[in-house]
């Protein structure tokens, strides 16, 4: 058995979380007060999640959305107490790891994505300047193609913002909420830009800067990082682990 201060130092070591500012606090977020020797991973620690951690009989849940957002309310009132007390009530520790889990160079959501893409001479943004990677695809494709290749890695059909005829070689990316990006992305001269949301203003923006913009999901372009991470804390620390996948279209 495992006590979740030492999970929480590995991965805390691991992703470098020190060097992030981020939105929410990385790290144990509800410490359950048990030894850890099964592991669950997930997206976000939504009830559903929570519940079928309780059914696998967890002692740990690993996260990459968690709780106390900045600008939330502190209580632990409604669906946030609620979530809490079945923590707690059912000795269950949650970590959460954001900004860290989406920039790590090795097992980060963006660099997962990319590999999963098939994108290659993939480089990560320069230290301070962002999330956003770039890199190439092995041939170039229509936006039509692209998108039916993002629809079968990630097997959610995205929506794709044509930015014109022209083909898709070389591309920018960043998971998540990231449309807000799609202007840096264009800096950086690329044919297509693949994020997880969309706003209004990213279709005219995608038009007007000419490059093809394709939403692929916030959590279906951030399953990678937190099962990969959770697979090796199990290895490190020899538990069991369960990844499990709620489904959502967003």
């Amino acid at each position: 058995m495992v006590n979740v201060l030492d999970i929480e130092r590995y991965c805390n070591r691991e992703l470098q979380v020190t060097q992030f500012d981020d939105y929410a606090p990385n790290g144990l977020q509800v410490d359950g007060g048990k030894e850890v020797t099964r592991l669950v991973s997930g997206v976000t620690a939504s009830q559903a999640l929570i519940d079928a951690a309780i059914e696998v009989k967890a002692d740990a849940i690993l996260v990459h959305h968690g709780y106390f957002w900045k600008g939330e309310s502190p209580t632990l009132t409604g669906i946030k107490g609620r979530r809490i007390r079945t923590l707690m009530q059912h000795g269950i520790s949650l970590l959460a790891y954001h900004l860290p889990l989406d920039a790590h160079l090795e097992f980060g959501n963006n660099r997962l994505l990319g590999d999963l893409l098939g994108i290659v001479d993939q480089q990560p943004p320069p230290p301070g300047t962002g999330l956003v990677w770039q890199g190439v695809l092995p041939a170039p494709m229509s936006g039509a193609e692209f998108s039916t290749l993002i629809n079968e890695r990630l097997s959610r059909e995205p929506l794709h913002l044509s930015g014109g005829d022209g083909q898709i070689q070389k591309v920018a990316w960043c998971s998540g909420g990231a449309q807000g990006y799609l202007s840096r992305a264009a800096e950086l001269g690329v044919d297509a830009y693949i994020s997880g949301e969309v706003s209004e203003q990213t279709t005219h923006l995608a038009r007007e800067l000419n490059v093809h913009y394709f939403a692929a999901g916030h959590h279906a372009t951030e399953r990678l990082g937190v099962s990969e991470l959770a697979s090796r804390v199990a290895k490190v620390f020899h538990m069991a682990h369960f990844p499990i996948e709620i489904p959502n279209s967003v």
